[in-house]
């Protein structure tokens, strides 16, 4: 059975880091998918951004029904 493009959800989390010393968020695969509302995942997408490791974003992208 194949997937249409327009039949996916997607969902977010995200979690920043600062100095490596502070954290908050929750950049978990559940909490995407809580996010969006879905109960069957298709695939997932990690996406980091960081600067100088002084701060550090991390962000979890959830696709599915």
């Amino acid at each position: 059975m194949s997937v249409q493009a327009g039949e996916l959800k997607k969902g977010t989390s995200t979690a920043e880091g600062y100095l490596g010393l502070v954290a908050q968020g929750d950049a978990s695969i559940q909490a995407a998918a809580t996010d969006g509302e879905i109960s069957n995942i298709h695939h997932v997408d990690f996406k980091t951004r960081s600067i100088l490791g002084l701060y550090v974003k991390h962000t979890t992208v959830v696709y599915g029904r």
